[in-house]
């Protein structure tokens, strides 16, 4: 497609192939099929940065809604989208175990994009954190500003802690938010819209931390794995993720809160099949026994409605 320069950024074919990670045989493919959005000047081919993001996120929707027509073709298949927590891991295989007709396909989008994937239809569950400091609550209150056209339901999955996560020992003797804007420190962050994220941006505002001295703020990573093996390997002094995390791989854990996960899913979708095999999972002492002890998982309210939207 030949596009007009609509953006102050171009980029050339060299550029464009490293800013997709391709080579430029590829990017001259994309052009000739007109599948990416190019300009000619001069005989010289060029990308308006801007509609390349544009088109990398409509590609990114195409396929979510592609992979999730193709799931509901697998009969017992559900998409998940939204926040990370090891326990989830263990739920999705102790489901594909004990129900084998069962899938339940999951991506680390974040808490805030996986509500809005959920909103657009592109998945069918999102798992989320997001915390209201204005109520002292968790995701209920963003559904109506990120699933404003589903009929949503909130069901717990479980509670844990949060916390920072340094080298074994502490030796930096991180304590609290102030600490991050210490000059030498070197944090890692988790990406925008995650619930981890959210956290950290109203603890920064309140104690009115400017950013611009927190070394890593712009360092981002997805899931909190990712963070715990940043601290572990030696690139970062600190991050924040979950106490299980630190358990597994041998870190420190300073506790910032106890926060509530919960699964949200649109209403029709919760009288699935797939979905009350989860929900029969997640009541099997068996498996609350399994996972319990390892990092202080709370499943006191797990399987509980919170929330449906009237």
């Amino acid at each position: 497609m030949v596009a007009p320069i609509m953006s102050n950024t171009l980029m050339n074919t060299k550029e464009v192939a490293e800013y997709l990670d391709i080579n430029e045989k590829q990017v001259y493919a994309l052009i000739k099929s007109g599948r990416i959005p190019a300009t000619r000047v001069t005989g010289k081919w060029l990308f308006p940065k801007d509609l390349i993001d544009e088109w990398l996120l409509e590609n990114a929707r195409t396929g979510l809604s592609e992979a999730r027509k193709r799931s509901r073709k697998m009969g017992g298949a559900l998409l998940a989208a939204g926040s990370n927590d090891p326990m989830l891991d263990i739920l999705q295989a102790t489901l594909r175990k004990e129900h084998p007709e069962f899938y339940i396909f999951s991506a680390s989008t974040g808490s805030r994009d996986g509500l809005l994937a959920l909103n657009a239809g592109y998945t069918d569950i999102a798992w989320t954190h997001l915390w209201d400091p204005k109520n002292d609550s968790y995701n209920i209150p963003y559904l109506a500003q990120y699933m404003p056209d589903r009929k949503g339901v909130v069901v717990n999955l479980f509670h844990r802690e949060l916390g920072f996560l340094t080298a074994r020992g502490n030796p930096l003797g991180i304590q609290g938010f102030d600490d991050l804007t210490r000059e030498g420190l070197r944090f890692i962050n988790r990406q925008p819209g995650a619930g981890t994220r959210v956290l950290l941006d109203i603890h920064l505002d309140r104690i009115g931390a400017d950013i611009s001295l927190i070394s890593g703020y712009k360092e981002e990573v997805c899931t909190h794995l990712e963070v715990g093996l940043a601290v572990l390997s030696g690139k970062s002094d600190v991050g924040i993720a979950s106490v299980a995390i630190a358990n597994f791989l041998g870190l420190d854990f300073v506790p910032i809160t106890r926060e509530r996960f919960d699964m949200v899913l649109d209403q029709d979708i919760f009288f699935e099949k797939a979905v009350q095999a989860l929900m029969d999972v997640l009541h099997d002492p068996s498996f609350r026994q399994r996972v319990e002890g390892m990092s202080r998982y709370d499943f006191s309210d797990s399987g509980r409605i919170l929330y449906s939207t009237t």
